[in-house]
This record gives structure tokens, C-alpha cells and sequence, in this order.
């Protein structure tokens, strides 16, 4: 029989498929019936520090009254948090796996504190969203990175649950600014939202928000690479994963779990029973009673020709193409 338990940040999974921060994950109904159908652990939708300061903004339009502002600013914030930390109460009353927060923020100052409150509401673990446009051409990438490394301290300092940073892929050395970051876990990839031009309409819109399964080859690369280099360091893969085989797939690479999200919205949140039994199917064929056995067994360190990480150039292959 197969024991597809597993270990992240430290969180006993009953198995390694875990529900990625999203509308799916917003509401006490949908998180039990997520946990009905398998999975491992929740990332509860994120609370935005943009979201609060443009609700602050909205409600105290058409006021010149700092106090008023004040007010505002003060009522908001602390009813939107209040709301956030209410759900994960509720879920840690109801529901026995992990309950991971998320917090999306563009700063380094405002959200330690509120780490705290989360703490205290019985989260398990958070997983603090990041994302800076570095669009300050005089700007040196020290300016942005530091930003990382300073949230990462206060946290270490202010909380003692889990936390892991989910990243883009956008560094220049992204293994050097992982091992730099020294946190206990990260998530690869984020998606972030991203622009796109209505050509008859004019006018801007969203690009494609769901993720497809090609999206994961870029992941699954630096899962590769970093599960061995920095070993210590738990990865969760995200982005592009779409069924059994991709979670086996980023399992062999060296990820401690995989987090699931648009496939869910394409296929219904049943398709999650279908992706544990996949790879309870796999893992019962190739004789693997656990997942820790084939874990990490394909990453950066452990194959032949570890070199096959770290090919980018797609002359060999397609050269003979006219």
C-alpha cells in the first residue's frame, strides 16, 4: 500500500497536493469540500495591501478631512484583517490539514505586525507574496532584493510558525538570491497578473489567468537545481501543473509539495481526487511505498548528466527544422 505522506515547512501533508492561494480557497464551504476531495493543505486566497489602500481610498473619496482619512484608513484596515483572521479561526474549528495564509504585499514595513495576528489565529504557516516592478532605471537591483531580505528578517524575529516566500523567476541570479533570502520554504512560480492590448477595442485588459501545462517546464528546472543546491530549503512547485503526472514529475525534481490551482477552475474541484489517485497509481507501479523514496530522486544532483538542467538553447534540437 502507498503512504503518500509528506513534509512542508515543517506540516505533516496526508499527501503532497496542495490548494494554491486562489478564489477557491475564500471561504470556510469551499475549503471543507477542498479537504472532502483530498487535499493536503489549503493556501487561503490572499489579503492584499493594495486591496486595503484602494478600499481606504474609495470610501473617504470626496473628503479633504485628515482625520477623516485617518479614520478610514483605520476602519478598513482593520475590519479587512479582522475578516482574514476570522476564516482562519473558522478553518482551524473545522477542518484537520494545514491552513497556510498568504499575504500579498509591495513593501517590507506594513505587514509584520499582521503576521503576528495571523499567528495568533491559528495558522499554521504564511506564505508572503512579494512583487516590485523594477522599473526605477537608476535603481540598482540591490534596492529591490533588499526589500526581500529585510521582510524576511522581521518575520524571523516577529513570528514563530512557518513561512515561505512565493517568487518570481525574474532574478539574475536566482539561486544566489534564494540561498541569500535563507528562508524556510519558497514557492515556484508566482503568475503574476500581467497586461495585454484589446486591438479593436483599445483599451488595456488581462492576459490569460489560468496557467497551462507548459507553464511548468521552467519550474520544473529550478526545482531541479535548487532542491539539490540548497537542500535544506522546502519547495512547493506552482504554476502549470494540471494532473498526476506533473505533480510525479515535480516530486522526482525535488519538490517537497505541489500546489494546485487552475486546473481546479478548468476541470472542477473533483479533478483533485483524480490527481492524488494518479500518483497513488504510479507511485503503487513502480513499487514506491512512500513518497520520500523517489523523492528529489531525478533533481540537478542526482542524475548522470546533471547538465540537462541547465541547457537553454534549442539549436541541437530544432537545427534540422526548415
Amino acid at each position: 500500500m502507498s503512504h503518500l505522506e509528506t513534509t512542508y515547512l515543517g506540516l505533516k501533508l496526508k499527501n503532497p497536493v496542495i490548494v494554491g492561494s486562489s478564489g477557491l480557497t475564500s471561504s470556510i464551504e469551499k475549503i471543507k469540500k477542498l479537504e472532502e476531495k483530498g487535499a493536503g493543505a489549503i493556501v487561503l486566497k490572499s489579503i492584499f495591501e493594495e486591496q486595503i489602500k484602494f478600499e481606504a481610498g474609495n470610501l473617504a473619496n470626496g473628503s479633504d478631512s485628515p482625520e477623516a482619512w485617518d479614520y478610514v484608513n483605520y476602519y478598513v484596515k482593520n475590519n479587512t484583517v479582522q475578516e482574514y483572521l476570522n476564516l482562519i479561526k473558522k478553518a482551524k474549528e473545522e477542518v484537520k490539514i494545514p491552513i497556510i495564509a498568504s499575504i500579498n504585499c509591495v513593501t517590507s514595513k506594513e505587514w509584520t505586525g499582521f503576521a503576528k495576528s495571523i499567528e495568533e489565529a491559528g495558522a499554521d504557516a504564511i506564505e508572503i507574496n512579494v512583487f516590485l516592478l523594477p522599473n526605477d532605471r537608476n535603481a540598482s537591483a540591490d534596492k529591490y532584493e533588499n526589500i526581500y531580505f529585510e521582510l524576511a528578517q522581521k518575520l524571523k524575529s516577529t513570528i514563530k510558525i512557518p513561512f515561505a516566500f512565493k517568487l518570481g523567476s525574474h532574478f539574475t541570479n536566482l539561486l544566489g538570491f534564494i540561498q541569500k533570502l535563507h528562508v524556510p520554504g519558497v514557492v515556484l512560480f508566482n503568475r503574476f497578473y500581467a497586461p495585454d492590448i484589446d486591438v479593436d477595442d483599445m483599451k488595456f485588459v488581462s492576459s490569460e489567468v489560468f496557467s497551462n501545462p507548459a507553464d511548468m517546464r521552467d519550474i520544473l528546472r529550478w526545482v531541479g537545481i535548487i532542491s539539490s543546491e540548497i537542500p535544506k530549503m522546502d519547495i512547493a512547485a506552482s504554476t502549470g501543473v494540471h494532473d498526476g503526472k506533473a505533480v510525479i514529475k515535480q516530486l522526482l525534481a525535488g519538490a517537497s509539495a505541489v500546489q494546485v490551482c487552475s486546473t481546479l477552475y478548468k476541470n472542477g474541484i473533483d479533478h483533485l481526487e483524480t490527481i492524488i489517485k494518479d500518483l497513488e497509481d504510479w507511485m503503487r507501479k513502480h513499487g514506491y511505498e512512500s513518497v520520500e523514496e523517489f523523492k528529489g530522486k531525478m533533481s540537478y544532483s542526482k542524475i548522470t548528466d546533471p547538465l540537462i538542467y541547465e541547457r537553454s538553447q534549442f539549436m541541437k534540437y530544432f537545427s534540422s527544422i526548415q
